[in-house]
């Protein structure tokens, strides 16, 4: 994604990776999980548990930290984050995350719900018949290479949200001899975008983790 400097809502959904990727969040999430989840990755960039990081790793953490605080500028604020569900097609003008309601997959639904009388029931047939036609009418394949995206940046667990979302399996060389346990943030990756790659195919990724301290105050 680009936005290290700020978001970009005509770029919202660039390498399929949206804000609530960065912060490990669902589009549903309230603002005091976002909040949390904000507190919670930027906890693991502090200068001390970075302390002795080689340069790419400083680097890698630097984008995360770009990415986390653009992300919470987008989603903390009511505003901006209705006009970025919008502009992803999280939601439409004027209408929730869900969209109307009163579809039969909704709790609760039932035959008892419905009237069959009249109107209601050509209705009925009329939308099996159209549904029916749709099942068996034949549906594009999706592409068999896929834009690898840009995970450099993003905690492990959000690039897999990622990678699974395009077909790509992820392969992870761990960089920390004695890693604490905790979400590890990725530092490089292959193949690099903007290339493409075959669904099913491995994106390799490296990924390092805050190493735990001795109690000599060394890192193990």
């Amino acid at each position: 994604m680009r936005a290290v400097s700020g978001p970009d809502l005509a770029d919202a959904r660039r390498d399929g990776i949206t804000w609530y990727d960065v912060l490990g969040v669902l589009p549903t999430a309230p603002a005091g999980r976002i909040q949390h989840q904000y507190d919670a990755k930027t906890s693991l960039l502090r200068a001390e548990l970075l302390s002795g990081a080689s340069s790419r790793v400083l680097t890698a953490a630097t984008r995360a930290q770009g990415l986390l605080d653009a992300a919470r500028r987008v989603l903390g604020d009511p505003v901006s984050r209705e006009r970025y569900d919008e502009a992803v097609g999280f939601r439409r003008s004027g209408e929730g995350l869900a969209g109307p309601g009163g579809v039969p997959s909704d709790p609760g639904w039932g035959p008892s719900d419905f009237s069959f009388a009249g109107g209601t029931r050509a209705a009925l047939v009329v939308g099996s018949l159209a549904a029916l036609t749709d099942w068996l009418a034949p549906h594009p394949q999706p592409p068999r290479r896929v834009p690898v995206p840009d995970v450099r940046g993003l905690f492990y667990a959000a690039c897999l949200e990622v990678a699974g979302r395009l077909g790509l399996r992820v392969t992870a060389v761990r960089l920390t001899e004695h890693p604490m346990p905790v979400d590890g943030l990725v530092v490089d990756q292959s193949p690099l975008p903007p290339a493409k790659a075959r669904r099913g195919s491995a994106l390799t990724v490296q990924v390092w983790h805050p190493p735990i301290r001795r109690a000599s105050g060394k890192y193990g």
